[in-house]
């Protein structure tokens, strides 16, 4: 007899749904300043694919450079 069930040794086929918007949004912001939860690192890793992590993250940084260049356009300004 085999050393698992077969209940046990099929794979869930559930799988979870897609993050928001917001959500990615949420988690490339928080992962840009550092700061996470255990647990909500793992809910983002279930649920964010890594086509929404990239361009999650090319647009945070062209926020982040935006907001860098009219930072230094104002005070040099």
């Amino acid at each position: 007899m085999h050393k698992y069930d077969e209940k046990q040794s099929t794979p869930d086929k559930t799988k979870p749904e897609k993050a928001s918007v917001l959500q990615v949004a949420k988690a490339v912001f928080f992962s840009f300043i550092g700061i996470r939860k255990q647990g909500d690192l793992e809910r983002d890793a279930a649920r964010i694919t890594p086509l929404q992590a990239i361009i999650g993250g090319l647009i945070g940084a062209a926020i982040f450079v935006l907001c860098i260049l009219l930072v230094v356009r104002f005070v040099t300004g």
